[in-house]
This record gives C-alpha cells, sequence and structure tokens, in this order.
C-alpha cells in the first residue's frame, strides 16, 4: 500500500515562482498524450491517450481546471492533479494526484509549483485539506511534499519502519506519525475520511 501525507489546512501557502522560461497553465483540449508522455516519464510505464482519458480525464472527479501543466517553450513538462479524495461529490478533502516531470526538466523545482497549484486551487474550491499517497522510492517526491507542509500519516501497521528508513535516507530528522496534529486540526468527519 502507498505511503499517505496530509497537509492539514491550505493557510499560509507559499507564492509560485516558476523558473525563467517556464509557464504554469490547466488542462486543455490536445493535453492528454502530454499527460500519459510525462507521466510515462515518471513512472514508467506505456499510457496513451485512451489510457488519460481512461484513468483522468472522463472519470467524474475530474475539472480542466484542476489538472495543471509547467510547460517549457509552450510544451508541458510537469504536471499535478487536483483530484476530490472520497470521489466526486467531495468538499473537504482534496487530493495531489500524479505528481510528474520530465526527467530532462528536474532541478527546477517544478514538482513543487505544480503541487503548489493544486494546493491553492483547492484553497479556492473550499477544501478544508490536502491528501496524497506515494512510494517509498519517490525520495525528491516526498521530500518536496515535506517542504510543503505535508505530514505523514500511517494508515497500515509496517508504515512506521517505512517512514523511519525513508527520513533516514533523506538525512532529515524522523517526524512520527502525525495523528496527534491532525486530530487537533480537522473534525472528526474529515479524520474518518483520510484514515
Amino acid at each position: 500500500m502507498q505511503l499517505r501525507m496530509i497537509r492539514t489546512n491550505l493557510l499560509n501557502l507559499p507564492e509560485i515562482k516558476m523558473p525563467p522560461g517556464y509557464r504554469l497553465r490547466t488542462y486543455q483540449e490536445n493535453d492528454n498524450w502530454h499527460w500519459a508522455n510525462i507521466i510515462n516519464s515518471s513512472f514508467g510505464g506505456d499510457r496513451t491517450d485512451a489510457d488519460t482519458r481512461e484513468q483522468i480525464v472522463d472519470r467524474p472527479e475530474f475539472e480542466p481546471t484542476g489538472l495543471f501543466f509547467s510547460t517549457y517553450q509552450d510544451q508541458p513538462v510537469g504536471t499535478a492533479c487536483a483530484w476530490k479524495w472520497n470521489g466526486a461529490d467531495e468538499k473537504e478533502v482534496g487530493q495531489l494526484h500524479m505528481v510528474g516531470v520530465m526527467p530532462e526538466h528536474s532541478g527546477y523545482r517544478l514538482g513543487k509549483w505544480v503541487s503548489l497549484a493544486v494546493l491553492y486551487y483547492h484553497r479556492q474550491q473550499g477544501f478544508k485539506c490536502a491528501v496524497l499517497g506515494t512510494d517509498d522510492f519517490r525520495l525528491p517526491a516526498i521530500k518536496t511534499y515535506l517542504n510543503l507542509d505535508f505530514m505523514p500519516i500511517y494508515v497500515e501497521d509496517d508504515q512506521p519502519e517505512r517512514w523511519q528508513v525513508i527520513f533516514e535516507k533523506l538525512k532529515l530528522p524522523f517526524i512520527s506519525d502525525s495523528v496527534d496534529q491532525v486530530r487537533t486540526a480537522l473534525s472528526e468527519n474529515i479524520i474518518t475520511k483520510i484514515y
């Protein structure tokens, strides 16, 4: 099972500062192939336009204004999707979903900027918090999420040990399960949704 992280509020978001030559925009009709290409480059696989439609665009959770792309010379090179945690009717818990950047454009913090665009979007839509799922080996992404004030939450018995290894690899002090912080910051209704 993927690791889970939460940002308990969407206040005090840092300013988006795209690097020179890069821009940020939302989904356009011809972006299905671009999304598939970025995700294939980031995660592996051979997704196609049809996969983009099936996995993203045709889903009830999809909003075109919530799928962000970083572009270089008008070509999409990074992406992140604003999703709804428990389906299309969700109004409180947003999800940062499918963050990817073309490897040749790494080092410009594009993952941070598209992720931050999603958080701003969730805030504008009235969401209270944001959740994400990630994998143990995605260390640069996890570091980005931590820098955006996401915290680990444990949803499986093996996750404390997995998080300990991750923090050691990142050479960061270990942050244990943030359940007490989460319970203080969020209503019981929201907590039930995320755990």
